[in-house]
């Protein structure tokens, strides 16, 4: 699977609401930007539109505040590898729900860290949501 190297920095911080408030930031600015859901869109699913409410609600049922910090440091990440990367991911159906093609992609950092970006596909409507994202390893 070809990783696709960003160009961003990582949030930096060790606190939670320090990190929280600037990946949020981050959402507030894309989510201004539409009267609706919020979404970007993705270079390799041909400009189609990946929707991130489901990211924060995922994120909030993690109980390890680490594990929250950690997948939130590699927000902007996220962002850029959907906007910008044309590599193909890794994609299957989903086990537990026959109607969902789960897509998982592959970047690098600038600091050469690996890290995954997963998308939900429905496949009845093809609306793509944006799941997960996280590094390679702890």
């Amino acid at each position: 699977m070809k990783s696709y190297q960003t160009k961003t920095k990582k949030f930096t911080g060790t606190d939670f609401h320090e990190v929280h408030r600037k990946a949020f930031g981050l959402y507030k600015e894309i989510k201004s930007k539409t009267k609706r859901r919020p979404y970007v869109r993705s270079a390799y699913f041909k400009k189609e539109k990946v929707f991130l409410e489901l990211f924060w609600q995922h994120l909030f049922d993690k109980k390890n505040w680490r594990d929250r910090i950690r997948r939130l440091k590699y927000y902007p990440y996220a962002i850029e590898l959907i906007q910008k990367s044309r590599f193909e991911p890794e994609s299957k159906e989903n086990p537990n729900k026959r109607t969902e093609i789960l897509h998982r992609f592959a970047g690098i950092t600038k600091e050469n860290d690996i890290f995954f970006v997963q998308i939900k596909e429905d496949k009845r409507t093809g609306q793509k949501w944006l799941i997960s994202v996280f590094p390679l390893g702890k």
